[in-house]
């Protein structure tokens, strides 16, 4: 557990070799996490956080800023013993990676996932739903996957659904986290000189594919892949495709 001016940030670490830390997106517990893991834990040490608010780590009142998530990263970096690390990042969580890319020199390798460089206009409550509501847990997956995936995939929608019931954010900490969102805007990209790696779902409703696009165009050293028919949560639900993509940009030392 690291701790960032009395705020306990909960990270797991697992594997050898340099470290990959994961920062979640708004809400979700470190179960997002689940598929990415197993895969990145062996030729790498695999860091799983929980985002203040969700899961494991502490609930302070908001709102949040993106600053005070870097500095939660930061904390985390530093009670591990790391001087840096890849970051991987989803929605929120790549906002956190390019601000910590930005502002610090402890990021080596960015992978931004169905994220953008600003929270402007992202209509982003059909994503949520409070940890108490089943029903309303299924209906926010459902924004999160392609049609497609929630037909053909109904025990993952159910485990998703025990798994947030425990570990996603409450209420409070979601709008905590949404205006850290809301209130950031990445001004000046061409700061923002490590290798990035923009990951989008096409079929994605809530981040528009567009935005990770322009992202990935704005950076010196953004590169773009997408994800074919693949909603919000495009590392869940193509998995296999989206590891390939990742572990074959760690293992780019250029």
């Amino acid at each position: 557990m690291a701790s960032n001016d009395g705020v306990s940030c909960y990270y797991e670490r697992d594997g050898d070799g340099d470290p990959v830390v994961f920062v979640g997106d708004a809400g979700y517990g470190a179960w997002q996490w689940g598929w990415q893991h197993a895969a990145v834990a062996g030729p790498y040490e695999s860091v799983v956080t929980d985002v203040r608010g969700a899961g494991r780590s502490d609930a302070p009142p908001g709102p949040y800023s993106i600053a005070d998530l870097v500095t939660d990263l930061t904390s985390v970096l530093s009670d591990a013993g790391f001087r840096s690390a890849a970051v991987v990042g989803a929605g929120l969580g790549g906002i956190v990676g390019l601000e910590a890319a930005r502002t610090t020199a402890r990021v080596d390798r960015l992978v931004c996932l169905g994220s953008a460089a600003t929270g402007d206009q992202l209509d982003l409550e059909s994503l949520y739903a409070p940890p108490n509501d089943r029903d309303g847990l299924k209906q926010s997956l459902k924004a999160a996957f392609s049609d497609r995936f929630v037909e053909e995939q109904p025990d993952a929608i159910q485990q998703m659904i025990a798994w947030r019931s425990e570990e996603d954010a409450s209420p409070r900490a979601w709008e905590a986290q949404i205006a850290a969102i809301r209130d950031y805007a990445l001004d000046a990209a061409y700061e923002v000189t490590t290798p990035t790696l923009v990951v989008h779902g096409t079929d994605d409703a809530v981040w528009p594919v567009e935005r990770g696009r322009e992202l990935a165009e704005s950076l010196p050293r953004g590169e773009f892949a997408a994800v074919e028919d693949a909603g919000h949560l495009a590392h869940i639900e193509q998995s296999k495709r989206v590891n390939d993509e990742l572990l074959a940009f760690l293992a780019d030392d250029e």
